[in-house]
């Protein structure tokens, strides 16, 4: 099946404690369902000190579960749906709320 986000969307965050936050998706978990956003879902880690890395406690993004956000319409600037159409023999990634290919 289709992914309906990838890498570089803009989503929203529709539960959790960083409900209504927006970011740009920087990684992706297929196998776990999970998303990494930059500056949402933001932890504190106690990091021991190595060779390469000086220790302390370092901020992290923290993976969230992808049930858990929306697609940001570029239209409208609201979270929407995704949905899928076939064009030009192409299957392409579509906002529900205004109609716009997002992709394609």
């Amino acid at each position: 099946m289709a992914a309906k986000i990838k890498k570089g969307d803009t989503v929203k965050v529709l539960n959790g404690r960083d409900k209504g936050k927006t970011g740009q998706v920087t990684r992706m978990f297929p196998k776990e369902d999970r998303i990494l956003i930059e500056g949402v879902n933001v932890v504190w880690r106690h990091q021991r000190p190595s060779r390469q890395a000086q220790g302390g406690i370092v901020k992290k993004n923290a993976p969230i579960h992808i049930s858990n956000v929306a697609l940001v319409d570029s239209k409208s600037g609201k979270a929407t749906r995704v949905g899928f159409k076939i064009e030009d023999g192409k299957k392409v990634r579509v906002a529900r709320k205004s109609g716009e290919v997002i992709d394609g």
